[in-house]
């Protein structure tokens, strides 16, 4: 356990203090770590709109384009929210900072775990799509979905374990690859008075529906998930270089615009080509064909596709290790989460989502269509947690402007509140309700946690100033097998340590003549050390040690273990573990401080 900590602050204009910057992010790098995720949602976003009119038949699909239009200016209101949040919190954290400073930490709690379930889930999405995509082009790697799934998911693993900066360069070039094919189709099929192939139809059903509130709404629902991602940046803030939250917020905008132009675009193009839902045929795909026709360009642009899902994993990979060093330094999660390797690493948090997201991805046989229900509902909830909690900030604040800032945040929550429900409503049966248990046990986990904490700083009475500290009376207790170096070296080392030194042997039954043996061998050395011999009738090798020092009367005990460091790691295996064994059992069931010293063998200690 790492040091325990008072609960850090509530964030504020200063930003935390790093001496390194080459392994932060510039503003081409944040998009490209933290907002694949939401770049990549054009595959998908206007895919899920179209599903649901397609319903309506032709009267429904006329109403493609006022609904990526609500949900565009959805995303506007979420990209002037979060370039907000980014200038208020450039600590990090996104809803959770707001809401902990804001609403208090329960009401944080859920907004982290709602930033938690979105992130695991959006990597196993997003390697699931992209997997799909490939088998959908080569069948015959259909069997091997789930290895070729973990497979991805180890590749953009290692890529982050080298750093959050070494990442994003080696994803630049495919986000700038996608975009531009992207904006090519857009351009190319404004242009265009007619497709370049004509859009294959599929006759429509005979019960259609009617074109209501409800339908809408689930349109509109469906296509929220298109803005999964957008937060990413406002969480990672740190990982920026100086000035931080100036880039994150340019890197936040750059999203809003890029996302807003690709959404709107290709909606615009449904509805001038006619596009509608064909089985085995993406709607993006479909775009594709009709403005480029299906040269070249059309595989470039499936290829570029294909390529960016697999990597859109990669924005869980840059904010939830932030979000959760947050969390761990506010005492919410173990301290572990806090740690950073070098290039600015947390290692811990890395390997918690890979390791979540591959175990739904197994769970979920590497099936896209199992994961998608749930995507879309936690983040909806920290949206919505985020942009509330920033009313209170302009409303407490009060700085020039306010009011329209509250106005633009408050109709923001308003309508993330509406789409959160709504996308809860509707995917409920289709394993949103397991979103909607999972959030509720992560909040009372981390509850659980912060309890913890608390009590064991409770016993370490933190925030007090302790007695001086002052000398004790000490024991050392030295265990001993057999009478060699490792025995001289470890007596050596507790008589500079304590202020009496007593030698351990524990004998087995039916090994009493090593144990005179020992005995013999111990007075012939007299190494003016006490020896103690002790035994046990059922052949346990801590119960002895643990009973002795019971008894003795120094309010002080250590107890040195000597072992032997082989010169090669596969010599271990050669070892007996008896000094794992007893410190295991002395730190459980002792107040002993337990020391293990190594002495090392090979040609350097010859």
């Amino acid at each position: 356990m790492s040091t325990l900590t008072a609960p850090a602050p509530a964030s504020g204009p200063k930003e935390p203090p790093d001496s390194s910057e080459r392994h932060r992010l510039s503003v081409a790098g944040g998009l490209a770590a933290l907002s694949l995720d939401a770049l990549a949602s054009v595959a998908y976003g206007p895919e899920a709109i179209v599903l649901v009119l397609a319903l309506a038949g032709g009267a429904g699909m006329g109403f493609t384009m006022p609904v990526t239009l609500a949900i565009a200016l959805l995303l506007a209101v979420l990209t002037l929210s979060y370039r907000q949040v980014i200038a208020a919190f450039p600590g990090g954290g996104g809803a959770y900072g707001v809401a902990k400073t804001y609403f208090g930490r329960r009401t944080s709690l859920v907004a982290a775990a709602s930033l938690l379930i979105d992130y695991v889930l959006n990597v196993a999405v997003s390697v699931a799509a992209g997997v799909a995509a490939l088998t959908s082009a080569v069948p015959a790697l259909l069997p091997y979905t789930v290895w070729l799934c973990l497979a991805a998911l180890a590749l953009v693993t290692a890529v982050n374990l080298r750093g959050i900066a070494h990442s994003a360069r080696a994803f630049i070039g495919p986000a700038v690859v996608y975009v531009g094919a992207i904006l090519l189709v857009v351009v190319a099929g404004l242009l265009r008075s007619a497709p370049a192939v004509p859009p294959a139809h599929v006759a429509q059903a005979h019960n259609l529906e009617t074109v209501g509130v409800l339908l809408l709404l689930r349109a509109f629902a469906n296509g929220c998930a298109a803005l999964t991602g957008v937060e990413a940046i406002a969480n990672a803030v740190p990982s920026f270089r100086r000035p931080r939250a100036r880039r994150a917020q340019r890197a936040e905008v750059a999203l809003g615009a890029l996302l807003g132009a690709m959404l709107v675009g290709v909606a615009a193009l449904i509805g001038k080509f006619s596009i509608t839902p064909v089985p085995g045929v993406t709607v993006l795909a479909q775009v594709t064909k009709a403005s480029l026709g299906d040269g070249p360009l059309f595989y470039v642009v499936q290829l570029s596709t294909v390529v960016l899902l697999a990597l859109a994993a990669n924005t869980s990979f840059g904010g939830l290790p932030v979000l959760a060093r947050l969390l761990a330094e506010d005492n919410n999660l173990p301290h572990v989460f806090a740690l950073q390797a070098d290039r600015q690493v947390h290692r811990y948090g890395i390997a918690f989502l890979s390791a979540a997201s591959a175990v739904l991805l197994v769970a979920a046989g590497g099936a896209m269509n199992a994961l998608v229900p749930l995507f879309a509902i936690g983040v909806f909830v920290g949206f919505t947690i985020s942009q509330a909690g920033m009313v209170r900030h302009w409303a407490g604040s009060r700085p020039a402007g306010w009011r329209w800032r509250a106005a633009l945040n408050g109709s923001g929550a308003l309508l993330t509140l509406v789409a959160a429900l709504v996308v809860t409503v509707s995917k409920f049966g289709e394993g949103g309700w397991l979103v909607a248990v999972a959030l509720p046990l992560i909040v009372a986990a981390m509850s659980w946690v912060n309890r913890c904490y608390a009590r064991i700083g409770r016993r370490l009475e933190l925030g007090r100033t302790p007695a001086p500290p002052r000398p004790r009376r000490s024991l050392v207790v030295v265990p001993v097998q057999s009478v060699n170096r490792l025995a001289c070296e470890a007596l050596t080392a507790a008589l500079s340590l304590g202020d009496r030194v007593v030698a351990v042997h524990i004998a087995q039954p039916g090994e009493e003549r090593d144990a005179r043996r020992f005995a013999e061998d111990w007075e012939r050395w007299h190494p003016d050390v006490e020896l103690v011999q002790l035994a046990d009738e059922r052949r346990r090798l801590d119960q002895p040690l643990v009973g002795y020092l019971a008894n003795v009367p120094e309010p002080h005990v250590f107890v040195l273990i000597a072992e032997v460091e082989p010169e090669h790691a596969w010599e271990r295996m050669l070892q007996n573990q008896r000094g794992a064994v007893l410190a295991r059992a002395l730190r459980r069931r002792t107040d002993a401080v337990v020391c293990r010293m190594r002495m090392r063998v090979g040609p350097a200690a010859a």
